[in-house]
């Protein structure tokens, strides 16, 4: 167990800086495949929704880096219907390939599209490509490009991109792709267990071009993540699919003090260990959830909402928010075990803030526990346990005196499904 908590600490710590160069990278263009000129499915196109979901259209000030606002901005992958994913895989002179190159490709693959398949209740078909199915070589040793973590896209890995389109180019056509994985040989830099070096660069205006298209989403793997627990094979895979929620316009749930915001609940928060799903707030802002499975409680009054979890597939009701401005609020969502969902000890209705004006990485969303300081109810390796058991269950009450919210557990049935009943003045 010491181990175990050692080692999450020092993942807190280290996440705070893997994608910070994607952080001030982060913004929105309009030209290119990559760089999709069409909206997210809960992008632009979505403004015309039904007028009863406005007030929970919460929107952050402009220049919030990653906004959990919805819709989310243009500029990123999209989300919905068929994706084609490029794989590249990469090595150095100073790092050759560490085994065959697409049994790197099997580290991530078919892992990774079938967690986007359970996320996105099939709306999402990630289809990923690799047209060279060797190690593409670099020209330079990888010490050369000065990668380290939190190193600036410019100029390091603008050489470096620029070194992987000339080496691709050849066999590959850009313009084919909505976004770009490169698989670098697991040799090149240090241990995950030492510095995090993975990142991605989204919605990058500024991006290299390739076949006459801007690469503006780009994710990078480096090293394993793999904390010696035997589970490397099951759950390696997952960093991929939280880098790739960036190139969706999705920001970093955890803080420089770790995971202790979110805790598991969400990808975007903790990426090691046992599997977990997105937050459906995500889900909704990838166009995941349709808007009748959102309940707005944007009027003052009480009303009383049944919602299924997010672990099952169906069209019926999945998340309730209740605007505080408009720019914050508290979604309400039910969590069991089952699909991505592995880690769930506590089922229940989990409840979070919502703040579209903080920047990634900076605490956009804040789980609020129904235990506090309990030691939460898990044990497994690289999970955040004082937020395991953050659920809400029948007869518990969340309340929000400041703001006059207060959000009852009314019950559940044999189903798994929750009955929540939400007041404010």
């Amino acid at each position: 167990m010491r181990q175990q908590q050692i080692r999450r600490g020092r993942r807190g710590a280290l996440l705070a800086g893997t994608t910070a160069v994607a952080l001030a990278l982060t913004m929105t263009a309009s030209a290119g495949r990559v760089l999709d000129s069409s909206p997210t499915a809960a992008g632009p196109v979505a403004l015309a929704r039904a007028t009863s979901l406005g007030p929970c259209m919460i929107r952050g000030a402009l220049g919030v880096q990653m906004s959990e606002g919805v819709p989310t901005s243009a500029g990123y992958a999209r989300s919905t219907g068929t994706v084609r994913a490029l794989n590249l895989m990469v090595d150095f002179p100073d790092a050759p390939g560490d085994g065959a190159a697409m049994d790197r490709f099997g580290e991530f693959f078919p892992q990774t599209q079938k967690w986007f398949e359970r996320a996105s209740y099939g709306h999402l078909d990630y289809v990923p490509e690799t047209p060279v199915r060797h190690w593409l070589r670099m020209p330079k040793p990888f010490t050369s490009y000065g990668i380290e973590r939190g190193a600036p896209f410019d100029p390091g890995y603008r050489e470096l991109v620029d070194d992987i389109v000339a080496t691709a180019d050849p066999d590959v056509d850009f313009r084919a792709y909505d976004l770009v994985n490169i698989l670098v040989t697991p040799n090149a830099g240090p241990s995950a267990l030492d510095t995090v070096l993975s990142v991605t660069f989204a919605g990058n205006h500024d991006a290299p071009v390739a076949d006459g298209v801007p690469l503006s989403n780009v994710s990078f793997v480096y090293s394993r993540q793999d904390d010696g627990s035997g589970s490397y094979a099951e759950t390696g895979y997952r960093v991929l699919p939280h880098e790739n929620g960036h190139v969706f316009g999705l920001p970093d749930l955890y803080t420089q003090d770790g995971g202790g915001a979110v805790g598991h609940w969400d990808i975007m928060s903790e990426d090691w260990g046992v599997g977990n799903d997105l937050l459906g707030w995500h889900k909704w802002k990838l166009g995941w959830l349709d808007d009748s499975q959102i309940r707005c409680a944007g009027k003052a009054g009480t009303i009383e909402q049944t919602l299924s979890p997010m672990s099952s597939a169906g069209d019926g009701p999945k998340m309730a928010f209740v605007p505080l401005t408009e720019k914050t609020g508290y979604a309400i969502e039910v969590r069991t075990p089952g699909g991505n969902d592995e880690a769930v000890c506590r089922p229940g209705v989990l409840i979070y803030r919502v703040d579209a004006d903080v920047d990634t990485g900076h605490g956009p969303i804040t789980v609020k526990d129904a235990t506090p300081d309990s030691g939460g109810c898990t044990r497994r390796p690289n999970v955040h346990a004082e937020l395991s058991d953050a659920t809400w269950r029948p007869g518990e009450v969340f309340r929000d005196r400041k703001s006059g919210v207060r959000i009852a557990v009314a019950g559940a049935d044999a189903s798994g499904d929750y009955r929540v009943t939400v007041t404010r003045r």
